[in-house]
């Protein structure tokens, strides 16, 4: 029996759904039940009725599953799938950041541990962010932005404010040169270029258009535009292809890939159902916390 009638299968006998990140292998997108972005794929999870959600990405978005879905089994198929950005501030170092700002709101991008969730007044991703920061705080609030100082930027050119930064970043879009785009401008000069806001401002400052995952599939879905350079971790590259069959997309840097999201196999998803592992599970105390500050989040409607 193959891999994929073998999932299927223990799919079925375990009341399960496969949720793969835009930037899973093409075989583990094309075996989920949900391709999507991190809150995305959590939220849809929380809606089923399935008792076991398989997270097919790195281990924060596992955690906002379990976070969202507290009486879900949550899987994740490799446990050492993780995130950089999200690894680079703990919740001792936050909580040491607001004790230097002690009349700051705290304020986390999507792609952080349930800890450090815990830790802040609300949540958001990179496709709300502008929108948190202009209705969920007062002009007079002093915003502590955690982890990524680029997405952080953009959003406060955006909406002229200043935030106190941390130093994160994602190590695959920063891989991204704005030589590349210029490369690839030349050789595709009718495309458009779609960048995504964890790119330094070297290459937002450059781009047609600056979106999260989920914005650029959409945006490329309705456009009329046939050909898009896209500036962001290239295994999104497969979903485009397969959603605009007429349509022509070219990574900005092949460069720009995510080892981690890569961890994800077949075999993996295959063992993680046969042998219920690895179970993701949050400190009761830390869930709680946590998943105030993204329902805050959830709360604002797009």
């Amino acid at each position: 029996m193959e891999l994929v009638e073998k999932i299927n299968l223990l799919k079925k006998e375990r009341n399960a759904v496969i949720l793969a990140h835009n930037y899973q292998l093409p075989e583990i997108q094309d075996i989920a039940d949900y391709v999507g972005d991190s809150l995305g794929l959590s939220i849809q999870a929380s809606q089923t009725n399935a008792d076991v959600i398989v997270f097919c990405g790195v281990y924060f978005m596992a955690e906002t599953a379990k976070i969202l879905s507290p009486g879900k089994t949550v899987l994740i198929p490799d446990k050492n799938a993780g995130c950089p950005m999200a690894d680079m501030i703990t919740a001792e170092e936050l909580r040491e950041l607001k004790a230097q700002h002690p009349k700051a709101k705290a304020l986390c991008y999507v792609n952080t541990t349930a800890a450090v969730k815990a830790e802040c007044d609300i949540c958001c991703t990179s496709g709300n962010a502008e929108k948190i920061v202009r209705e969920a705080f007062r002009e007079e609030d002093e915003i502590i932005f955690v982890p990524d100082q680029y997405l952080a930027n953009y959003i406060a050119k955006r909406v002229g404010r200043e935030f106190i930064l941390w130093k994160g970043f994602c190590p695959s879009h920063v891989k991204i040169m704005p030589e590349d785009i210029a490369r690839e401008r030349t050789r595709h000069p009718n495309a458009e270029v779609l960048v995504h806001p964890e790119c330094p401002v070297g290459i937002t400052s450059v781009a047609d258009r600056v979106l999260s995952t989920e914005g650029m599939c959409r945006y490329v879905k309705e456009s009329e535009t046939r050909e898009f350079i896209i500036g962001t971790e290239i295994g999104i590259l497969h979903r485009m292809r397969k959603e605009n069959p007429g349509k022509v997309f070219y990574p900005a840097s092949e460069r720009a890939t995510c080892p981690n999201m890569k961890l994800t196999t077949l075999e993996k998803v295959l063992w993680s159902l046969e042998e219920m592992r690895f179970e993701v599970t949050v400190p009761a105390d830390i869930m709680q916390k946590a998943q105030t500050c993204l329902q805050r989040m959830i709360d604002y409607k797009p």
